[in-house]
């Protein structure tokens, strides 16, 4: 295995890939998204990783700002539907103070009242900045109608009325709720020796309390497909087409994930990209993305046009799928797809920092990390008839959500 591994006493599972370099990135990884709000808590999960920096039982916000950023490295966080990461990026010798400082906000903030209600408003700026752009907001809403019912569907970022009556005691019930650490991974990349890696997290983080998970997640209900059109009287036309998809746990999401590169990947010569927008001039943008979640996951494919060439769009996207549903690719496009992505993924992996994220996210999920050679292999054993099995599979019964 490429990662030193190392589990505390207390649950928390630890990993590092020790490599020649002047930097060190590293960050702690909580299995806890908008997914696991309760009804009621939209949003509250966004608002606790904002909030987590505003003040510790040891520093004040300005402290924590200041912490790395003198020293010339950062400090930053982001939530998803199933995660809350905070990271940073320093120097190497630094590697000690950014693991304590993840360390001090993620299990000693004291969330200061006076800090929330601004930070508060940031939010709601950031709800409105949001609302903005039809084309973030409509995947936003294309996952609600995905997942009816479910809070695998809801904004991450919430309503701006329930962002602004949250209170210090909901965060903290979340918190305790969700942030449990047989749910967390600390993560590192950087010329960090195992024995200073171990030091380092045995001292910041082996002292914390257990908490282990008493919940599961409730699995979304029943899919069902949909063709829905909104008024948003919006300059171009946004469409979303697609539906749900294989789970982390699904082996063909690796075989997906091929075809969603080959289909409409951030190449030039994909499918969808060649199609409408080279040799037709329809769409300026036009992607088609897969995003695997615990027990479910999302297939998307998104392009923004004119509001009066929306039919022809959908037209070639349905003759693209079609061909891949009823005709077998041939070995040589196959090898062609399969290198394309290889390559991809290489380069992705240049950058520490997502690949320490990744391999993060990978070790949450099935407690070891693959190296190239183990997802080459993967990759290279997909076979034709595979693609075709999928492609059958997930586009039988697509949904809709146009904006005009």
């Amino acid at each position: 295995m490429e990662f030193y591994t190392h589990t505390l006493s207390n649950g928390i599972r630890c990993i590092h890939k020790r490599v020649k370099s002047a930097v060190a990135y590293c960050a702690l990884t909580v299995g806890a998204g908008s997914r696991d709000e309760l009804p009621g808590e939209q949003g509250i999960a966004h608002l606790t990783e904002h909030t987590l920096f505003k003040g510790t039982e040891h520093r004040k916000a300005y402290h924590i700002n200041c912490r790395l950023e003198n020293l010339g490295g950062e400090l930053n966080a982001f939530t998803t539907k199933e995660e809350t990461v905070v990271h940073a990026t320093t120097l190497r010798g630094d590697f000690p103070k950014a693991a304590e400082l993840i360390a001090d906000i993620m299990f000693h903030s004291v969330f200061p009242p006076h800090e929330l209600e601004k930070e508060k408003e940031v939010i709601v700026d950031e709800i409105n900045s949001y609302k903005d752009s039809p084309s973030e907001r409509i995947f936003d809403d294309f996952e609600d109608l995905l997942f009816a019912g479910s809070s695998l569907g809801h904004n991450i970022l919430g309503s701006k009325a329930a962002v602004l009556r949250y209170t210090k005691d909901d965060i903290l019930r979340f918190t305790t709720r969700t942030y449990n650490t047989d749910r967390m991974i600390f993560s590192s990349i950087g010329n960090i020796s195992e024995k200073t890696f171990i030091r380092t997290v045995e001292k910041y983080f082996g002292g914390v309390e257990s908490r282990p998970r008493q919940f599961s997640r409730e699995a979304p209900g029943p899919y069902v497909a949909f063709q829905k059109t909104v008024n948003r009287n919006t300059h171009q036309a946004h469409c979303i087409v697609g539906s749900r998809a294989y789970s982390i746990n699904d082996p063909r999401r690796i075989t997906l994930s091929l075809l969603t590169n080959l289909l409409g990947g951030p190449s030039a010569n994909s499918l969808l990209n060649v199609a409408l927008r080279e040799k037709n001039g329809l769409s300026y943008s036009v992607e088609a993305g897969y995003s695997p979640l615990n027990d479910s996951g999302i297939f998307t494919i998104y392009f923004g046009t004119d509001k009066d060439k929306t039919d022809r769009c959908l037209e070639i996207i349905n003759n693209q799928i079609n061909l891949l549903k009823s005709t077998p690719l041939s070995a040589r496009r196959l090898s062609m797809a399969k290198k394309q992505y290889l390559g991809q993924l290489a380069i992705a992996l240049e950058s520490n920092e997502g690949y320490m994220l990744g391999a993060a996210k990978s070790y949450l999920v099935y407690n070891h990390v693959d190296d190239m050679n183990a997802i080459y292999r993967k990759i290279m054993a997909i076979t034709p008839e595979e693609i075709l099995n999928v492609a059958n599979d997930l586009f039988s019964d697509t949904s809709a959500l146009l904006y005009k």
